[in-house]
Parts: C-alpha cells; sequence; structure tokens
C-alpha cells in the first residue's frame, strides 16, 4: 500500500508541472535493492496505464533483477566504438524524441563513454527533465559531492543534482542483511565476494553509509517541507 501511494503521489507532482519531476532512490551501496525498487514502480506505472519507459538499467546478471525487465518497454541503447570495443551507452536523444511520460534511468553517477554529448548521467537526465519527462532514478550515497570529505570515493553528483529532486527515497536495509545477500550471491559472482568482503562491505564502512543515506534523505524532506511552509506564506 506504501508503495502505491507513492507512485500515485509521484503521479501527481508529474501533473503539476510542465518540465519532468525528479524521483531519486538513494541506497547506502549497491545491493540494497534500488533498481528493484525502480522496476517494480515501473511495472506499477505501466499497469496503470502510465507511458513508462525504461532509459538504461543495469541488472549486472543479477536473475531476479532481469525478471523484473521482462516486459518493461525499453529505449534500445546507442552503440559507440572506444579504443577499438563497442559499447553501449543510454540514448539520452532517442527518450527525448519518443517524450514518454516517465523514465527510468539507473546509476546516475555513470561516467558516459568519450565522445557522448554530456561527460556524466546526470547532465543526461537534467536534458530530459528540461524535456518534459519525468525521470526515476538511483544513486550509492558515497556519490554525492558534499560527502566527499566523509567518503574516500570519487564523486560524480553535485549536491545540486540532488537538491532538484521532486521526490528522494532511501532504500534502507541494515549492514548485517547487506553482507548476507552479498554472501548469498544476490550482488555480485562468486569470484568477487570475498574481495568484496575484505575490502568495501566491511561492517564499519556500511554503518557508516547507512548513516550518512538516513541523514542526507531527513536533510532533503527538512529542506522540501520549509520550501512547501515558505511557498504556502
Amino acid at each position: 500500500m506504501e508503495r502505491q501511494d507513492s507512485v500515485q503521489r509521484f503521479l501527481e507532482l508529474i501533473r503539476r508541472s510542465h518540465r519532468g519531476k525528479f524521483k531519486v532512490y538513494i541506497g547506502m551501496s549497491a545491493g540494497v535493492g534500488k533498481t528493484c525498487r525502480m522496476l517494480q514502480e515501473a511495472r506499477q506505472l505501466l499497469d496503470a496505464g502510465v507511458d513508462v519507459r525504461i532509459g538504461y538499467i543495469e541488472t549486472h546478471g543479477r536473475a531476479g533483477t532481469e525478471a523484473l525487465v521482462e516486459g518493461l518497454p525499453l529505449v534500445p541503447r546507442r552503440r559507440l566504438f572506444y579504443k577499438g570495443k563497442e559499447l553501449e551507452e543510454m540514448d539520452t536523444q532517442a527518450i527525448v524524441n519518443l517524450r514518454p511520460e516517465i523514465v527510468v534511468v539507473d546509476e546516475l553517477a555513470h561516467t558516459n563513454i568519450e565522445g557522448s554529448e554530456n561527460p556524466k548521467r546526470w547532465q543526461d537526465v537534467m536534458q530530459i527533465l528540461d524535456a518534459g519527462i519525468s525521470v526515476i532514478s538511483a544513486v550509492n550515497i558515497q556519490h554525492i559531492e558534499g560527502l566527499n570529505e566523509v567518503v574516500e570515493e570519487i564523486t560524480r553528483v553535485p549536491d545540486s543534482v540532488l537538491a532538484m529532486a521532486d521526490e528522494v527515497v532511501n532504500i534502507d536495509l541494515t549492514a548485517d542483511e547487506l553482507i548476507e545477500r552479498l554472501k548469498a550471491g544476490k550482488i555480485y559472482r562468486p569470484d568477487k565476494i570475498a574481495a568484496a568482503l575484505g575490502n568495501f562491505f566491511t561492517q564499519d564502512n556500511l554503518l557508516q553509509l547507512r548513516e550518512l543515506a538516513l541523514k542526507e534523505v531527513a536533510l532533503r524532506v527538512e529542506k522540501k517541507v520549509e520550501n512547501e511552509v515558505a511557498a504556502g506564506d
């Protein structure tokens, strides 16, 4: 019921504005369920008769994620040659030309292949929003620029991008739950699990990231309430 209410609220936001509305799922790391939640929402929207397309989804070979993609309308990716290899990127112009009501764009912090129209995927998202198309996206907390002094990670998404989001949702798991998902092979392939447990997926690191994600979403909610109160004065 809560998820259906969230979908309905987002639809109402879209219909009140000519510029696309922006919804962001935040999580403390890969594997918490951001992509699955976006795909579940896309299915609900499609069932409700909304023109929703998948602009870009990275399944990482996870069977559960791939199952959720099946049957959803996909915007074909662009094929680019880079350093002798054929690679794929989201086709931003195709999305703009198709003009769906909503597009799902995974991995907001992604860096595009050299030669793309925009260097970063978040810039592609801004272009899509400006075209009047609403976007549902996802990002890991360590990729937010304002946290670069706290998290030792290459930063990719400016704070200002997150501040533009009309809705920010935290996908929360405890550190123990996330580690169990990793051990069960639900995040990475078996040959990568041991290295992940010894590096990024440590209790201390996950606890710190979870705290940051919770604080970030709370801050965005507080600012949104303040803005709505100010607008109502």
